[in-house]
């Protein structure tokens, strides 16, 4: 069974910045499409990023130039690195291994202003 496990959510300031990781068990990993999707209170869950197993990647025109999906195969762990960070990210921030469907508990963001 494939468990996904967020961590790096917290309490920021507008403009500062935070780095979510996600560690996927499974050998297949590497060969995984992973993505980031956030659900704020009241909204629906969306995409926020997503990377595929060649490297390719694709962002939500919300998040593009401030944040940056990446993944380390050798550590079963996609990253989410996220700059100037706005009041309007604030969300619970979930890992989802596309291909399997699986997702995490979630990681929640806070964004102050």
């Amino acid at each position: 069974q494939v468990q996904l496990v967020e961590s790096g959510g917290g309490l920021v300031q507008a403009g500062g910045s935070l780095r979510l990781s996600c560690v996927a068990s499974g050998s297949t990993f590497r060969f995984g499409a992973m993505a980031w999707y956030r659900q704020a209170p009241g909204k629906q869950r969306e995409l926020v990023a997503a990377i595929y197993s060649g490297g390719s990647t694709n962002y939500a025109d919300s998040v593009k130039g401030r944040f940056t999906i990446s993944r380390d195969n050798a550590k079963n762990t996609v990253y989410l690195q996220m700059y100037s960070l706005k009041p309007e990210d604030t969300a619970v921030y979930y890992c989802n291994w596309i291909d399997i469907g699986s997702w995490g508990q979630g990681t929640q963001v806070t964004v102050s202003s």
